[in-house]
C-alpha cells in the first residue's frame, strides 16, 4: 500500500512538472524567429552572448521574451553586451515589439529609421552608445511611445525636431543627456501634458530659458547654454522633485517663488550667473535635501534661515560656496541637524566659527576655506564625530591644534593651511589614524616631528611648508606606504636627510604603479601644486598622481642619500637652498622624474653622466654649487638652458665641440625668483595649500537617500 501511494504521487509530480514545462515553453512566430537571425547576422558579438539563439523555444533566447499565446516577440533586452555592427532592416518586422533596449553596447550606426515602423513601441533605450546623426523623422510615427532613452550617445545631434511634443502622448520619460544636440527646445515640448521626466543634460543647446506648462517631476537642463532668467514653473509647483539648472548662462535674481515647490528634494542652480542677494523670506520646505547655488554672483548675508527642518526631515547637503557672501555664518545652519555637507568656501564670510557647529553631529564635510574667518576652531567640533573632511585653509584662524581634535577619528582630510595656527602638532593627533591628506602649511606652528604622525598609516599628502619646524628628521619619515607627496619646504629643520628605506615608501618606489585610492577616487579631493616655469608659463598639476618630495629651504647637511636616487616612481624633488655637500649620484634609475632642483647647495664633483633615458624630465637645476669637470654635449643636458650657473669650475660643450669657459652666473634667472631667495618662486615644489573638493565627496558619505539625488544630476 505504502509503494501504491509513493508511485501515484510520482506520477502526479510528473504530470505537475510536465504543465509547467509546457506552460513555459513558448515557440517564437516563425517570421519573428527569421527577423531575429537576420539581425543577429548582422552584428558583431565578441563575447558570443547572443549563441543561444537556437531552436524556436523562445524561453532559451537570451533578451528575447515572446507573447505567450501567439509566440510574437514582444520584448528585446541586449543591453551590456558588446555589441556593435549594423541593425538588420529586417529586425524591423518584429511588428508586435514593444520594448527595445540596446543600452551599454558599442553601436556606431545612425539611428534605425526603420523604427519608425515598430508602431507597438512604448519603450526605446539605445543609451551608452555611440548612435550619430540625428532623430530620424520616422519616430513621430511612434504614437504609443512612453520612454525615449537616447543618453550618453556623443555623436547623436542636430536639433530636436519641432514635432517633438506632438507626436505621442503618452510620451512620460525623455532621456537626451549626453549627446550633442543644438538649438532651442522645440516648443510643442513645453506643452505635452504626458511629459513627467525630462533630461537633456550636457548638450549644446541654448536660447532663452523658458518656462513649462505641463507639471514636471524631473527637469534636467544642466551644462547647455541656456540664457534668461529663472522661470517660476508655476505648473510643476506641487510635483517637481529634481530641478537641476546647473552650468548654464542663467541671470538675475533667485525669485521668491523657487521657494514654493511643494515636493522639490533636489535643487541645483550652480556655475551660473546669479546675482544679488537672497530675500529672507526664501525659505525652502523641509523636503528639500540638495541645495546647490555655487559658482555665481550671490551677495549679501547667508539667510539665517534658509530651509525648513524638521527631527526626520531637512537639508543634507548645502553648497553656497564661491559666490560674494558677506558677513557671518549664520547660527541657524547649526540647527539644520541632518546636514552631512557644508560648503561655504571661496567668500566673504567674517566673523567665527559658529560654536555650535558640534550640533551637526551627522555632519561629514566641511569647507569653509578662503574666506575671512577669525578666531579659533570651536572645541565643539568633535561633537561631529562622523566627520571625514575638514578644510579651513585661506583664513584668518588662529589659537593651537587642540588635543582633543584626537576624538576625531575618522578624519581623512584636515587643511587648516595659510592661516595663524601656532604651537606643535599635539601627540594626541595619533588617534587620527584615518588621515590621508594633511596640509598644515603657511602656519606658525613650530616643534620636531612627533610619533603622532607615525600613526597616520594611510597617508597620501603630507604638507608642513612654510612653518617654523626644526629638528632632525625622523628615520621613519619615508616608510609610509601610500605617500604621494611630502612637502617640508620653508622650515628649520637641521641634520642629515635620513636615507630612503627601499621597503617602505612604495608609491616612491615603483613606476606606473596602481593604488586603491578609495577616498580619491570617490570623491575627487584635487591637492594641486602650483609650478612657475617663467612669468608667462603657469602650470598646475594634479597630485592625485603625482610623487613629490621638497625639502628645499632648510638647515640639511651632508651627502644626499643615495637611496632617494633610487626612487623609480618619484616625478619631483626639491632638495634647494640647504647646505648639502658630497657629489650627485647617478640620475638614471629615476625612470619618472619630471623635474629636480638641487640648487644653492655646496654639490661638487662631475655632473653624472648621460640623462638622455629621462624622457619626461623637463626641469633641471643644479645651479650655484661646486660642480667641476666638462659637460659634452652628448649627455643631453643642452636641453635645460641655465641649469649650470653659479658653477664657476664647470665647462659645457659648445656647438663648435669646444669648451665654452665659465658659465655665467646670471643663467640662474631662467626661473622667475619671487617671495623667497630661491630660484623658483611659487616655485616648482612649493606645494600650494589647496584642497579643492568637487561633489563627489558627499557621493561617498551620504546617506543613500541623499545619494539617489545627488547621482541623478549634480556634475
Amino acid at each position: 500500500m505504502p509503494l501504491y501511494r509513493f508511485c501515484h504521487s510520482l506520477t502526479l509530480l510528473c504530470l505537475i512538472l510536465h504543465c509547467v514545462t509546457s506552460s513555459h515553453s513558448i515557440d517564437i512566430h516563425p517570421q519573428d524567429k527569421k527577423s531575429l537571425l537576420w539581425f543577429k547576422s548582422s552584428l558583431h558579438d565578441p563575447n558570443q552572448s547572443l549563441s543561444n539563439w537556437v531552436g524556436s523555444n523562445c524561453t532559451t533566447w537570451v533578451g528575447i521574451t515572446c507573447e505567450n499565446t501567439t509566440g510574437r516577440v514582444i520584448s528585446i533586452n541586449l543591453n551590456s553586451m558588446n555589441l556593435s555592427g549594423q541593425i538588420h532592416t529586417n529586425f524591423c518586422n518584429l511588428l508586435y515589439l514593444n520594448k527595445v533596449d540596446f543600452s551599454h553596447n558599442n553601436f556606431t550606426c545612425p539611428l534605425p529609421f526603420c523604427f519608425g515602423n515598430l508602431l507597438n513601441l512604448s519603450v526605446i533605450d539605445l543609451s551608452h552608445n555611440r548612435f550619430h546623426g540625428g532623430i530620424p523623422s520616422s519616430f513621430m510615427r511612434l504614437k504609443v511611445l512612453t520612454e525615449l532613452v537616447l543618453n550618453d550617445n556623443p555623436p547623436l545631434g542636430g536639433s530636436l525636431p519641432f514635432w517633438f511634443g506632438n507626436f505621442s502622448v503618452n510620451l512620460e520619460r525623455i532621456h537626451l543627456g549626453f549627446c550633442s544636440f543644438s538649438g532651442g527646445i522645440p516648443e510643442s515640448l513645453l506643452y505635452l501634458k504626458s511629459l513627467k521626466y525630462l533630461d537633456l543634460e550636457n548638450n549644446l543647446l541654448s536660447g532663452n530659458l523658458v518656462d513649462f506648462q505641463q507639471p514636471l517631476v524631473f527637469l534636467n537642463l544642466a551644462s547647455n547654454q541656456f540664457t534668461g532668467t529663472l522661470p517660476c514653473f508655476a505648473a510643476s509647483v506641487q510635483s517637481l522633485t529634481v530641478l537641476n539648472l546647473s552650468n548654464n548662462s542663467i541671470v538675475g535674481g533667485l525669485p521668491a517663488c523657487i521657494a514654493s515647490f511643494q515636493a522639490l528634494t533636489h535643487l541645483n542652480l550652480s556655475r551660473n550667473h546669479l546675482k544679488y542677494r537672497i530675500y529672507s523670506r526664501l525659505v525652502f520646505s523641509e523636503k528639500l535635501v540638495v541645495l546647490d547655488l555655487s559658482n555665481n554672483d550671490l551677495s549679501g548675508p547667508i539667510p539665517s534661515k534658509i530651509a525648513e527642518t524638521t527631527e526626520k526631515l531637512g537639508l543634507v547637503f548645502l553648497d553656497l560656496s564661491h559666490n560674494q557672501f558677506s558677513g557671518e555664518i549664520p547660527l541657524k545652519i547649526t540647527e539644520l541637524k541632518s546636514l552631512q555637507a557644508l560648503f561655504l568656501s571661496h567668500n566673504l564670510l567674517s566673523g567665527e566659527i559658529p560654536s555650535r557647529i558640534g550640533n551637526l553631529t551627522y555632519l561629514q564635510v566641511i569647507d569653509l576655506s578662503h574666506n575671512s574667518l577669525s578666531g579659533t576652531i570651536p572645541f565643539s567640533i568633535v561633537g561631529c564625530f562622523q566627520l571625514y573632511a575638514l578644510v579651513l585653509n585661506n583664513n584668518n584662524l588662529s589659537g593651537v591644534i587642540q588635543p582633543e581634535f584626537d576624538a576625531l577619528d575618522i578624519l581623512r582630510i584636515l587643511d587648516i593651511s595659510n592661516n595663524r595656527f601656532s604651537g606643535a602638532i599635539p601627540l594626541t593627533l595619533a588617534g587620527c589614524k584615518s588621515l590621508e591628506i594633511v596640509d598644515f602649511s603657511s602656519n606658525d606652528l613650530s616643534g620636531s616631528l612627533n610619533d603622532a604622525i607615525t600613526k597616520w598609516t594611510n597617508l597620501r599628502y603630507l604638507s608642513l611648508a612654510w612653518n617654523k619646524f626644526d629638528g632632525s628628521l625622523p628615520s621613519w619619515l619615508f616608510t609610509f606606504q601610500a605617500i604621494e607627496t611630502l612637502d617640508l619646504s620653508h622650515n628649520n629643520f637641521s641634520g642629515f636627510i635620513p636615507d630612503i628605506n627601499l621597503k617602505g615608501s612604495l608609491l616612491f618606489n615603483t613606476r606606473n604603479v596602481t593604488v586603491k585610492e578609495p577616498l580619491v577616487e570617490a570623491t575627487n579631493v584635487q591637492p594641486r601644486v602650483s609650478v612657475v616655469v617663467s612669468d608667462s608659463n603657469q602650470l598646475s598639476y594634479d597630485l592625485s598622481s603625482m610623487f613629490v618630495i621638497d625639502l628645499s629651504n632648510n638647515l640639511f647637511h651632508g651627502e644626499i642619500p643615495r637611496g632617494l636616487f633610487g626612487l623609480a616612481g618619484l616625478e619631483y624633488l626639491n632638495l634647494s637652498y640647504n647646505f648639502l655637500s658630497g657629489q650627485l649620484p647617478s640620475l638614471q634609475k629615476m625612470q619618472s622624474l619630471r623635474a629636480i632642483d638641487l640648487s644653492h647647495n655646496s654639490l661638487s664633483g662631475h655632473i653624472p653622466g648621460n640623462i638622455s633615458g629621462l624622457q619626461d624630465l623637463t626641469i633641471l637645476n643644479l645651479s650655484y654649487n661646486c660642480f667641476s669637470g666638462y659637460v659634452p654635449q652628448k649627455q643631453g643636458y643642452g636641453r635645460f638652458p641655465g641649469a649650470f650657473a653659479g658653477n664657476p669650475d664647470l665647462c659645457l660643450e659648445s656647438s663648435s665641440g669646444i669648451c665654452d669657459g665659465r658659465i655665467p652666473s646670471n643663467q640662474g634667472s631662467y626661473f622667475r625668483e619671487d617671495k623667497m631667495d630661491g630660484p623658483i618662486s611659487v616655485g616648482i615644489f612649493f606645494i600650494s595649500a589647496f584642497v579643492s573638493f568637487d561633489f563627489g565627496v558627499v557621493v561617498l558619505f551620504c546617506s543613500a537617500r541623499t545619494r539617489k539625488y545627488i547621482l541623478q544630476t549634480k556634475a
